[in-house]
């Protein structure tokens, strides 16, 4: 992509992309205590889409290029866009991410975190501890100069070190006024390549790590991506914007 195309954001700009963020942050902190054994991933969503009425905001995945529900909740093998159903009730020893993205006065906050339900095996939560460890490192990269290559590098390098693989068919993104805008955000890559960041860029950092093979397919949903192989995978994800001083996370 070339810079022309890349939407930077003024300081009044970034200020609304905070008051999303921080909702979309305040999301994932009041779901936290509802993740339990017993629990279906549709009552999820409709408590999510219950305090998102209430504070005046819409749920961008609601009706996204058809998407059924107002959150995505992948479990166990589901890599990403898991749609919330009744039937799919939580039991001890899942692991979940949850991906929220509400639209607060037109800008976007994205955020998602893998949540433990009940007591998890050691091996998935040793790839969920390594996942938030990625996130942390590729953010870590960002700053006015660095690449988008650089981000990349740094969560693959920590992953494989791990014994995990990295998801290279989803990839974090540019946002907004839009869900998903220019720059394309990959999770493994090589240092000194791609795009140079530039204060006034936005965009997600969502590292999807499996526990086996890279591998992804989707379902016939046309949404749900599980792993090839049916092993573990988790993700976090942040929205964060390239300041002049180095990077700022807005979902907070």
């Amino acid at each position: 992509m070339g810079q022309e195309t890349i939407v930077l954001l003024s300081h009044r700009e970034l200020d609304k992309m905070r008051q999303a963020g921080r909702f979309a942050a305040e999301l994932l902190q009041r779901l936290e205590p509802l993740v339990k054994p017993g629990v279906s991933t549709l009552e999820l969503n409709d408590q999510v889409e219950r305090w998102t009425q209430e504070y005046g905001a819409k749920s961008a995945p609601l009706g996204y290029h058809g998407f059924p529900k107002s959150i995505c909740t992948s479990v166990n093998e589901v890599v990403c866009h898991g749609i919330p159903s009744a039937k799919q009730v939580l039991k001890d020893g899942d692991i979940i991410n949850i991906d929220v993205t509400p639209i607060v006065n037109g800008y976007y906050g994205d955020t998602s975190k893998t949540f433990f339900v009940g007591q998890p095996s050691p091996t998935a939560k040793k790839l969920v501890e390594v996942t938030k460890e990625c996130l942390s490192r590729g953010i870590a990269e960002v700053k006015p100069g660095a690449r988008i290559g650089d981000i990349g590098a740094a969560i693959q390098e920590y992953a494989e070190a791990q014994g995990f693989s990295v998801v290279q068919d989803f990839v974090g993104h540019g946002v907004g006024r839009d869900f998903h805008t220019p720059p394309q955000v990959p999770h493994y890559g090589k240092r000194g390549k791609g795009l140079r960041l530039r204060p006034g860029m936005v965009f997600t950092i969502e590292p999807m790590i499996n526990e086996g093979t890279w591998e992804v397919k989707v379902l016939a949903d046309k949404w749900t991506a599980v792993t090839k192989d049916r092993k573990l995978s988790a993700q976090f994800e942040h929205t964060l914007a390239v300041t002049e001083e180095g990077v700022e996370i807005l979902t907070l």
